[in-house]
């Protein structure tokens, strides 16, 4: 039940399309250096705004990391590879829907170049990737690379600074 009413509330933020305000893009700004301003403004809207929540429950939380600037340049940052193949709505829905009905099928429609009705779930499947080759483009940290590029990977065992890291911007992340 929790799931669903998270997804509904995903859905309803999505229709978000209004950019975020002045003081929001200060915010963003206080934590991402110039460079890596670029590859954020290229989120739409509603992208951005997610990041900034996901920005904020990081920066929020009780762990050691809260104010690490790349665990927060990676809050901002870790769907940028979304708008190398952006989404729509109607995708995003199926998406889910595929991926919670039928798992096996929506990550073997993953595989291949993002094109056509896979287009989707290519995207889905590999905007880590797109987003971090983006952000090390820019001048992003290798750790801030690495958090993006790993933000969908099933977590290791505790243990590295980098993998707690991981932890606490994946939490973030499915709870935004």
């Amino acid at each position: 039940m929790k799931r669903a009413r998270y997804r509904a509330g995903q859905f309803l933020r999505y229709l978000r399309r209004a950019p975020l305000s002045p003081a929001e893009l200060a915010e963003v700004r206080r934590v991402l250096p110039p460079a890596l301003a670029a590859p954020f403004a290229r989120l739409a809207p509603a992208e951005q705004a997610h990041a900034l929540r996901v920005l904020r429950a990081v920066a929020a939380g009780p762990h050691p990391y809260a104010r690490r600037p790349e665990l927060l340049q990676a809050a901002l940052l870790h769907d940028v590879g979304k708008s190398v193949a952006p989404l729509s709505l109607f995708e995003r829905v199926g998406i889910v829907l595929a991926g919670r009905l039928l798992p096996g099928a929506a990550a073997r429609w993953g595989q291949g170049p993002a094109r056509g009705w896979r287009r989707a779930f290519v995207t889905a499947l590999r905007h880590p990737e797109w987003g971090a080759d983006l952000c090390a483009r820019a001048g992003a940290a290798p750790l801030v690379t690495s958090l993006i590029r790993r933000h969908q990977s099933p977590l290791p065992a505790p243990g590295s600074p980098e993998d707690e890291m991981l932890a606490v911007l994946q939490a973030a992340d499915d709870d935004q």
